[in-house]
This record gives C-alpha cells, sequence and structure tokens, in this order.
C-alpha cells in the first residue's frame, strides 16, 4: 500500500516533473451520447457541450471529476455574437464558415468555405475568427475558478493547423495542393497556426499546466503523409509553437495529440522538445505499448494508450482492469505517464465497462 497523500493537480504536476506519485494520473473524455449514459446512471444532471471546436475535450467536468479524472480540460469556445449555428437548411456553421451535417454521433463535412482556395489573397481576404475576441474564454475562466486548485488544467488545441486547413480546404484538394505547391497553402497554414498559437498563450495565462495541441497525421496503417513532407511543412512550424507558448511559461508541459501510426516521426517530436505524446493509439501499427515505450524509450513521457476500439466497447470487465495495469506498468505506474483513452470514450462503451475503467486505475494505488 503506497502512503503518498496528494490532490488531483499535484499528482500530475509530480508525475511529469519525474517525481514518484501514488499511481499514474489520468484524463478520460467522453462524446456527449456516452456522456448522457454515464450521467443517468449515476443520477447526475446531464451537462450540455460547451460550444468549442473541441468541446469533447472540454465538458462534462463535473461528470468526470466526480468519476476520478485528476484534469480538467479548458480550450476556447465561440465568442459573443459568432456561436455555431444551423442554417434554414438544417445543416451547422460554425465562427470558421466550416458547414456540417449532423448525422448522429458525430457531425460530418458538408461544405468545405475554401474549396476554391488558389492564391495567397484568398486567405488574406477570408474572415478567420479572431482569436482574442470577447467572451471566446469566458468558459475557460469558470473552470478554472471552479476546478483550478484542485485539478490539474489542460488547455486544449488538438487542431493546431493541419486539421483546421483541411476542415476549411477539404482534405484531398489540401493533400493534393501541398505536393503541388499552390500558393495558398503556406498562407493558410501560418495564418490559422497564428490564431491557435494566440489561442495557446492565452490559455497559458489562464493557468494550463498542460497544452495539448494536435493533428492527426497517421492512419490505422502508416502516415497520412511522407516524413519529408511532414518535416517540410509541418516540423517547422511546431516546433515554432513550442517555442512560443515557453516564452509565456517556461515550464509549461506540451502534449501533441496525432492519432495512428506515426512511429517515423517521434524522434522529431523528441528532438523540437515534446514532453508528452499522445494517444499512442494501440491498434494502430507498431503502436502498441512495448513497441512505442522501445522507441521513445523515456525520452519523451506518455499519454493515452487505452484501446477505445475493441478493448473497451467489448471487455470484458476483467479483461479492461487487467490491461490498464499492464499498460501503466509499461508506461510508468509511478511517474511519467497520464493514463487515459486513446480517445473520447464512444457511445458503443457500456457503462460498467467505463466504470470498471475508473475502478482498474484506483487499484493501481494500492
Amino acid at each position: 500500500m503506497h502512503s503518498i497523500n496528494m490532490t488531483n493537480k499535484e499528482r500530475v504536476i509530480k508525475a511529469l516533473t519525474g517525481k514518484k506519485v501514488d499511481r499514474p494520473p489520468v484524463f478520460v473524455n467522453l462524446t456527449p451520447q456516452t456522456a448522457r449514459k454515464l450521467s443517468d446512471h449515476l443520477g447526475m444532471p446531464y451537462e450540455e457541450p460547451l460550444d468549442s471546436l473541441l468541446s469533447t475535450r472540454i465538458s462534462h467536468m463535473d461528470l468526470l471529476t466526480s468519476l476520478g479524472n485528476d484534469c480538467v480540460g479548458i480550450s476556447a469556445c465561440a465568442p459573443y455574437g459568432h456561436p455555431t449555428r444551423k442554417r434554414e437548411d438544417g445543416l451547422i456553421v460554425n465562427e470558421w464558415g466550416m458547414v456540417f451535417q449532423n448525422i448522429g454521433l458525430y457531425s460530418e463535412f458538408a461544405e468545405f468555405p475554401l474549396e476554391n482556395a488558389a492564391t495567397a489573397a484568398d486567405i488574406e481576404n477570408y474572415p478567420f475568427p479572431d482569436p482574442n475576441a470577447v467572451g471566446r474564454y469566458d468558459e475557460a475562466k469558470k473552470t478554472v475558478e471552479k476546478y483550478g486548485k484542485e485539478f490539474a488544467v489542460v488547455g486544449d488545441i488538438e487542431t493546431s493547423f493541419w486539421e483546421t486547413s483541411w476542415y476549411l480546404v477539404g482534405l484531398e484538394k489540401l493533400m493534393m495542393d501541398m505536393m503541388l505547391e499552390t500558393p495558398y497553402v503556406e498562407p493558410l497554414f501560418d495564418r490559422v497556426m497564428e490564431i491557435n498559437l494566440e489561442i495557446g498563450r492565452n490559455l497559458i495565462r489562464l493557468g494550463a499546466d498542460i497544452i495539448w495541441a494536435g493533428d492527426d497525421f497517421g492512419s490505422q496503417h502508416g502516415m497520412l503523409l511522407d516524413p519529408v513532407t511532414w518535416r517540410k511543412y509541418f516540423k517547422p512550424r511546431i516546433k515554432y509553437m513550442f517555442e512560443e507558448w515557453r516564452r509565456v511559461n517556461p515550464g509549461i508541459k506540451i502534449a501533441w495529440h496525432t492519432c495512428g501510426s506515426v512511429i517515423p516521426i517521434i524522434d522529431d517530436f523528441i528532438e523540437i522538445g515534446l514532453d508528452l505524446l499522445n494517444p499512442m493509439q494501440p491498434l494502430a501499427a507498431d503502436m502498441d505499448a512495448e513497441n512505442v515505450k522501445r522507441v521513445v524509450n523515456d525520452r519523451m513521457m506518455y499519454f493515452g494508450g487505452i484501446d477505445i476500439q475493441d478493448l473497451l466497447p467489448h471487455g470484458p470487465v476483467e479483461k479492461i482492469k487487467a490491461e490498464v495495469k499492464r499498460i501503466a506498468g509499461i508506461y510508468g505506474m509511478h511517474g511519467g505517464y497520464l493514463l487515459a483513452p486513446a480517445h473520447n470514450i464512444q457511445d458503443d462503451t457500456p457503462v460498467e465497462h467505463i466504470l470498471a475503467f475508473f475502478e482498474a486505475v484506483k487499484a493501481l494505488s494500492e
């Protein structure tokens, strides 16, 4: 039995600064459907998602902290006067001009507002959101005031510039235009990056202990882009973002989210100063815990690693508990690991499996 007594926030800070903790800190996120199901089961009021491109990472915090989360999430939300709205045709439009169709569990893209972009002028003339717009951080401030003393605060910017850019242009067009070096591509990346860079600065100033940036560069089977292209467009910009955030707080811990198999660029992330690799999607090619641990070799810390594709939906409970213990043993039972599912827990996961996950985390301190 470990006798280390600490608050949730202390557990996170110590685990990520090389000090011994009783168990790995945990940070779980849920889809709204899953949150509603859990809230009903536990007899808790359902908390509506916040109006943000990253709502799943910053919503349902009463529910999640009551279950055992050591962290809470904050991000930029829609400012005053620019809420996400439904058009007369039923499609959903956010402040970026992105257009979605609600298909149930998620909203899918229906229109891309920059699908005809060709020149730098097309980017200069586009009405991008103001990262400092009035009201953008009101919800973040409320979360910090309510939870910030007891829980670690994670500032989320998980679509830092690659994903946000293709949300505006369309994925196929953007990938083609990157290969063709179409003139609008780099101005678009820079414009979106500067917006999210400023959002990150603001979240750090509000009290974020961790900045969780990201863009998905991997698929289930390998990289979406070859490493040479990635190093041309993305590595220098990510390095710049890390440096700028550390100007605001030299002690800030930086996590990067990229789904899929990304083994070829892990050394690059280590080189530019990443603290936490996320989500270590265990069923993606070569991203099992043993291989990630071998490749990283504790040159940075780990964040994620618990499978949501098969383990959490299908269990059984005994397997979930055993796997949580096994993965924590590989990545860092008493430091260097922020334990989490490899993405939002989906609606295909039974309540008893989610509760078993949290029970398994608590048992790690015994």
